[in-house]
């Protein structure tokens, strides 16, 4: 039996049918991510899981126990906002153990735990220091310690590192991914960032319109995309996906059985550039973007289509240069005019 189970769990606001019957396991320990376009329900699911929403329809369960219809304080589980939601007027040290005095647990049991919980991340030296003399990396720290010392049965983190800078959202990414090592809890976690996601989970749930269009580890979808919007949704850059009357060569050269008024998809890493005359395909570079370890390349092809190209070395191409492109045939994914899979690639990623 999983641990935490969705049996076609429904959301209403009004006559919107929100979240569309979803049914979910998810295993101890595990560490799943909810990614999705904005407006996908991801954070909808989990308020519902958290008991912050009503559920309209279905079940949810918890280690064996029906838990629909319980409060969110009796249903084992804390929740890291995107805010952070600290008191301004306690000190850490109080905000990390303000449920747990609340709950009326023995103070030395409180101390205790928020030591603990401040040592594992790095807080000891605030604890007597009030929210606004904290940066935003360490508030967010606040925010997990306060769900920590309460040792929930799973942890819910909705967009916690979307206030953070750049550097500190790498940073605390890191940190996030060494607590749940360390502590082996059970984790739901809420991003519109697909990097996140493809960096944190276990598995990744990929959203859209209330429902879940596929759930796998991060490599499980990027390398086989249940269909066209998985398919660009995940990966840095998005898969290149071309209709496939502007790649007529993929079919003349290759031969690949691509659908009438289908489309093909290629990783960026699987577009190869040459000198102009040679490969399968022409083209002009339209922008150069030399990221230090990696090269993006992106070329307009003589029949119209935008095809972007990673390269490990560097270039000496400029906008406006001519180049030949060569493809990997066997990594395509082709994909119907409705954007369902008809072929996956057949090579995976080397």
């Amino acid at each position: 039996m999983a641990y935490l189970e969705l049996k076609g769990i429904e959301k209403f606001f009004g006559d919107l049918r929100a979240i569309k019957g979803i049914d979910l396991a998810i295993n101890p320990g595990e560490f799943i991510v909810f990614v999705g376009p904005s407006g996908c329900g991801k954070s909808t699911l989990l308020r519902l899981i958290a008991g912050l929403e009503h559920i309209d329809g279905g079940r949810l369960m918890l280690d064996g126990r029906d838990i629909t219809d319980l409060p969110s304080s009796k249903r084992d589980l804390a929740m890291v906002f995107q805010s952070y939601a600290l008191y301004p007027h306690m000190s850490v040290f109080e905000n990390m153990s303000f449920a747990l005095k609340l709950a009326g647990v023995d103070p030395s049991v409180i101390k205790d735990k928020v030591e603990r919980a401040a040592k594992i991340l790095n807080l000891t030296q605030y604890l007597d220091r009030t929210p606004k003399a904290l940066s935003g990396g360490q508030r967010q720290r606040v925010a997990i310690g306060r769900a920590i010392v309460r040792a929930p049965k799973v942890f819910l983190f909705d967009e916690p590192l979307s206030n953070l800078d750049a550097a500190l959202r790498g940073q605390t990414r890191v940190e996030i991914a060494k607590l749940h090592r360390d502590l082996g809890a059970t984790t739901i976690y809420v991003t519109h960032d697909q990097v996140e996601a493809m960096t944190l989970a276990d598995r990744v749930v990929v959203l859209r319109d209330g429902v879940i269009e596929q759930v796998g580890t991060p490599l499980e979808l990027y390398d086989k995309p249940a269909n066209q919007f998985v398919a660009q949704f995940i990966g840095t850059p998005q898969m290149n996906v071309v209709a496939a009357d502007k790649l007529p060569q993929l079919e003349a050269v290759y031969g690949l059985p691509v659908p009438a008024g289908g489309f093909v998809g290629l990783r960026p890493e699987y577009v190869t550039l040459k000198t102009a005359g040679s490969g399968v395909v022409q083209g002009t570079v339209e922008l150069v973007e030399a990221l230090g370890a990696e090269t993006l390349i992106y070329v307009a092809t003589d029949r119209g289509a935008q095809l972007v190209s990673r390269q490990s070395t560097r270039t000496n191409l400029r906008a406006g240069d001519s180049v030949g492109v060569d493809i990997d045939a066997d990594a395509a994914h082709l994909f119907d005019a409705q954007g369902r899979i008809s072929r996956p690639a057949l090579a995976a990623a080397h």
